[in-house]
């Protein structure tokens, strides 16, 4: 599980940079959706499998409604779509697919293992033991991961500001 770890940490760490670098928003988003969906394999590899489908869901998942609100509340018409076409020739998406293909390589061997030693990959939780991880040893990097929601929203308004 340490090579998960440390492959979902590089991919996390790699991805949060071009989400920074980018000029272009949809890229940015991207690159976040990829950072969150890292940071989702991190979680996993430390045992929280909760809190990694808390983490794909909520944060990945609210950075794409985000990302239509926005899309759908500008409306720029037939020019910005062939705008956005232009910006996003199919070599963009060869670096985040190549890291989510690595992480997904990486993933699958480990619910595997966990379903033949459990023989089940789901494990019943109660809401007890959910908010005492949340709130006890997983609370700092469940800030952070809200600060880099709160980091991608900023930058994305002051990208599209422009």
């Amino acid at each position: 599980m340490s090579e998960l770890f440390y492959a979902g940490g590089l991919i996390a760490i790699v991805s949060t940079l071009l989400v920074i670098v980018q000029s272009n928003v949809v890229h940015a988003l991207i690159y976040l959706v990829l950072s969150l969906l890292a940071v989702a394999v991190v979680f996993f590899s430390l045992g929280a499998p909760f809190v990694a489908l808390l983490e794909a869901i909520v944060y990945a998942g609210a950075i794409m409604v985000l990302f239509l609100f926005v899309v759908m509340m500008l409306n720029l018409g037939q020019a910005s779509r062939d705008q956005e076409r232009a910006w996003l020739p199919p070599r963009v998406w060869i670096v985040p697919c190549t890291l989510v293909l690595v992480l997904l390589g990486m993933l699958l061997p480990q619910i595997f293992e966990i379903a033949a030693v459990t023989n089940s990959p789901f494990v019943e939780v109660g809401v007890k033991a959910v908010s005492a991880e949340l709130f006890g040893p997983y609370v700092l990097a469940v800030e952070l991961g809200s600060f880099l929601l709160l980091a991608g929203l900023i930058s994305a308004y002051h990208i599209a500001k422009r």
